[in-house]
């Protein structure tokens, strides 16, 4: 009887292992991040410190969104067995939260580990740019850019930064290095809204067609050339762009102010009127606090184009 006892003790920790094994690796065949946390939990449960276990549970819950989850099961592992991987990863739990001081420190922590470790270095310079460290970001970009000379996206970041810091030429030098690198609907978008800001109209609404080639199906690329052609004086082209957004939102006042512009433009005051008239009933219902001018204050119009606008602003009020 004694013998039997002694034999079934010393088979647990091996049936253990070899259930827990089992169970790892069928939550690594799974697709389905629930079934993935399900599986890695039962291994836990047999092995309380198999850190693998720990690491792709956190995986699989940063993919369904529980971003908290998936930090505690990183530090976890930190604590047992810092490593650069958890660092980054718990960063990125933290980023998702937009705790990007937070996420700084994280991704600081896995460059010390790995001071190539060049995802992190990019997702540094990505949290300074949101904590407004933009002259911090910029440095680690160029240290990412060495060793990645031909990432599109990176040249778009750092770009986003320079604009930032109203370094206008260096950020469109940066845009049309990205659109060297993949031009698509995006890389052309966000050069030609730097040219818009700029008031290059011109080379603005030749990107906003260039990116409407790549995506037929944006409004705000047909709002934004529109833009571009009322300003240009071709407020016929202008008219066309801004109906055409309005298909995707008819209910849109920064649209209906378009078309109360290229119309006034046109002096086809009837029209002019009337989309006015739409607008500013939208915006009274939304900021029923706020009277004339003021009425306009978180339109594009009243914000990017604010001089144009108060110029023609008297004459709409007073059709």
């Amino acid at each position: 009887m004694k013998k039997a006892l002694i034999i079934f003790i010393t088979l647990i920790p091996f049936l253990n292992f070899g259930q827990a094994n089992k169970l790892f690796r069928q939550g690594l065949r799974t697709t389905d991040p629930t079934e993935k946390i399900k599986f890695f939990n039962q291994v836990i449960e047999l092995e309380p410190k198999n850190l693998d276990a720990y690491f792709n549970r956190a995986l699989a819950k940063n993919e369904i969104g529980d971003f908290n989850g998936a930090i505690l099961d990183y530090t976890k592992i930190i604590f047992y067995n810092p490593d650069g991987d958890s660092y980054y990863n718990r960063g990125n739990s933290k980023y998702s939260l937009e705790d990007f001081e937070g996420a700084k420190a994280d991704y600081l922590l896995a460059l010390e580990m790995d001071s190539q470790f060049i995802d992190a270095r990019y997702n540094l310079a990505c949290a300074n740019y949101f904590l407004e460290e933009y002259e911090n970001s910029i440095e680690n970009l160029n240290k990412v850019i060495k060793v990645v000379p031909d990432d599109a996206r990176i040249y778009t970041q750092r770009a986003n930064a320079y604009l930032a810091l109203s370094k206008f030429r260096l950020a469109l030098r940066d845009y049309s290095l990205a659109i060297l690198i993949d031009p698509n609907a995006n890389t052309y978008y966000n050069r030609g809204i730097t040219f818009l800001d700029i008031n290059y109209y011109k080379d603005a609404n030749e990107d906003f067609s260039k990116s409407l080639s790549f995506n037929p199906n944006d409004p705000a690329l047909y709002f934004y050339r529109g833009v571009t052609n009322l300003f240009l004086g071709e407020y016929n082209l202008a008219i066309n762009d801004f109906k055409t957004t309005l298909e995707f939102d008819s209910l849109n006042y920064e649209i209906l102010i378009g078309l109360a512009l290229a119309y006034n433009k046109m002096n086809d005051f009837e029209n002019a009127k009337i989309y006015f008239e739409k607008a500013k009933a939208i915006l009274s219902e939304e900021f029923n606090d706020l009277t004339g001018i003021n009425i306009f204050a978180e339109t594009y119009w009243y914000k990017k184009q604010f001089y144009f606008f108060n110029e023609n602003f008297e004459k709409l009020n007073a059709l």
